[in-house]
């Protein structure tokens, strides 16, 4: 805020002004990248056509939900097309653009990883958010008597609510296996402090503690870092639902020592309506033979996944826990926003 205010006192502009707003358009060192958006027209998304405002940019907030499509995005996608419609199945080998389909996932987790802060070798794509938090219980949440336990905030996005009750569900747990982290009365944020408090009392109990990165309904960045640390000490299992971080917020997954995470592209990443999602998973549980993951041929070796032994060897990283082929054309569409 002390540096609005200073660019307030030097500009002479009122701090809720079009004008102000202006100036600092004027100091943006990205905005130079606007013109590589597609901005909806104002009559385009709802807005009354004829008037005077109908035909001029929108001014679009909603990136929280939905970005905007990025002008790579539509190129990258077409190329696809053409391969496809010139190439048929040999696309998968054989490629204009040297992107072959049956490494398609590259070039994507390259470009992706520095994002979240990670080595691509930690990081994947494949299906959607939730289906892919469900992926990520099923090799992490391994509940015992004494551990049986997942950690969510109160406010918690339904989905991730709906899919660890779920989990517990499947694991014929009881209901106060669901342990919610809440805000203090009148409050709308969750102290640090408070969740660690939590995590000190309950953590011999606990086997996941899985927070939002940034808190859908108020906004909250959470200190990863620090909970995930205590968490560890304390023998927990930490994932984070990077759904409004990813993309949002600076983010250094390997560094901070997070066991998994998830999130998807279509808000920060600008992938599109329902776009492919990433994951991430450590390093350091490459050759964990503990994990009981779900398998899928794509799981398996790339150097030896066609020779259809069905004697299964994963694998290396992130990519083993990929259960099908890359879906190309969401993938296209990553790609190009990410580029």
């Amino acid at each position: 805020m002390d540096k609005l205010r200073a660019v307030e006192a030097k500009s002479g502009a009122d701090l809720v002004s079009a004008q102000f707003a202006c100036e600092m358009d004027s100091r943006d060192s990205l905005a130079h990248l606007r013109s590589e958006f597609v901005v909806p027209k104002v009559n385009q998304v709802g807005g009354k056509s004829g008037t005077d405002n109908g035909d001029k940019e929108c001014i679009y907030m909603c990136g929280n939900s939905l970005g905007l499509q990025p002008k790579r995005a539509r190129r990258v996608v077409c190329e696809e097309l053409d391969e496809w419609a010139h190439k048929g199945v040999t696309g998968h080998f054989r490629h204009a653009q040297q992107r072959p389909w049956v490494s398609y996932r590259e070039p994507v987790v390259a470009k992706m990883a520095p994002i979240v802060g990670a080595k691509p070798a930690e990081v994947g794509v494949m299906n959607s958010l939730t289906t892919n938090i469900h992926l990520m219980l099923a090799a992490f949440y391994r509940p015992t008597a004494q551990r049986y336990k997942v950690l969510i905030e109160g406010k918690a996005f339904p989905s991730d609510h709906y899919a660890v009750e779920s989990q517990i569900r499947w694991h014929e747990l009881p209901a106060n296996a669901m342990l919610l982290a809440e805000p203090r009365p009148g409050e709308h944020t969750l102290r640090t402090n408070d969740i660690l408090d939590l995590i000190a009392r309950e953590g011999a109990s606990i086997a996941v503690v899985m927070l939002s990165g940034v808190q859908y309904y108020t906004g909250q960045a959470f200190e990863i870092a620090r909970i995930t640390a205590a968490a560890q000490a304390s023998g927990c299992v930490v994932g984070w639902d990077l759904a409004h971080a990813a993309g949002n917020v600076p983010l250094h997954l390997h560094d901070w020592n997070v066991d998994f995470a998830c999130w998807c592209t279509y808000k920060y990443m600008n992938s599109g309506p329902g776009g492919i999602a990433g994951f991430f998973v450590h390093e350091r549980h490459t050759d964990n033979s503990d994990l009981r993951r779900l398998l899928g041929w794509w799981s398996h070796d790339q150097r030896t996944r066609f020779d259809m032994t069905n004697e299964f060897v994963p694998s290396p990283g992130a990519a083993g826990f990929e259960l099908s082929n890359t879906p190309i054309l969401t993938s296209a569409a990553l790609l190009g926003a990410l580029q």
